[in-house]
């Protein structure tokens, strides 16, 4: 039996990179995927991977940064699947690279709206359906950045940072429920963002977001016991 049959997660950040990578794996084995992106053509082009292999797929083209319509998620997925099993939330942003008092103030408060708010929303919307099903698995992308203090990176890191705290907080919120929480650091990969951080990288030297796949899965089990952790992939 595959491992994740008849079970449904939300991933946002679906359209590429880690969250495409973690769709088109949890729908491969057997979940019924909603995938999160603003583009429709390439949540259209995951969703035809995933046809072609015989998963299924909700496609919900949403600009995250408009935190407002993220509230919209709840009644709708009630109405057609009355819980939630997994939520990803996978969609991040960058920002630039910069000293910190020449941030543009605008890019500095859409990080945080995407990283650390978008998230927020996600959760607020979603919490009753995750604590309805049997064993409500949610995971969180975080980065290193987030505790290395690194020149030049303090608005990513600290909107990291701040989300590493939200999440752990709701973990121990979790505590007594059937759901559990958990972030990732995958580290190193192959994929745009990481090549805006390091434009002189050769991507071809560093893993492909698949290879990050499997332990993350394991995090989504029901039998998995972790709660609050940060999981730090190699």
């Amino acid at each position: 039996m595959k491992r994740f049959e008849g079970k449904t997660a939300l991933i946002s950040g679906a359209s590429r990179g880690l969250g495409r990578a973690l769709a088109i794996a949890l729908a491969g084995e057997g979940a019924h995927v909603i995938l999160i992106a603003r583009s429709v053509g390439a949540l259209e082009e995951v969703d035809d991977i995933i046809q072609n292999n015989g998963g299924s797929a909700t496609l919900v083209p949403m600009d995250l940064l408009e935190t407002n319509n993220i509230d919209g998620l709840a009644a709708p997925l009630f109405e057609r699947f009355k819980k939630l099993d997994i939520l990803i939330g996978s969609a991040a942003m960058l920002g630039k690279l910069t000293p910190l008092p020449q941030y543009d103030p605008k890019l500095f408060e859409e990080v945080f709206r995407l990283n650390v708010t978008a998230n927020w929303r996600l959760i607020r919307a979603l919490d009753p359906l995750l604590r309805a099903s049997e064993a409500g698995r949610a995971v969180f992308m975080t980065s290193a950045a987030a505790r290395e203090n690194k020149h030049y990176w303090g608005g990513f890191a600290a909107t990291k940072a701040a989300l590493e705290s939200l999440i752990q907080t709701y973990a121990a919120e979790l505590e007594r429920s059937n759901a559990k929480v958990n972030l990732v650091d995958p580290g190193p990969m192959a994929t745009k963002h990481r090549l805006a951080a390091y434009p002189g990288e050769d991507q071809n030297t560093l893993p492909a977001p698949e290879d990050k796949v499997t332990d993350i899965l394991d995090l989504l089990l029901a039998d998995s016991d972790k709660n609050g952790e940060i999981v730090t992939l190699s």
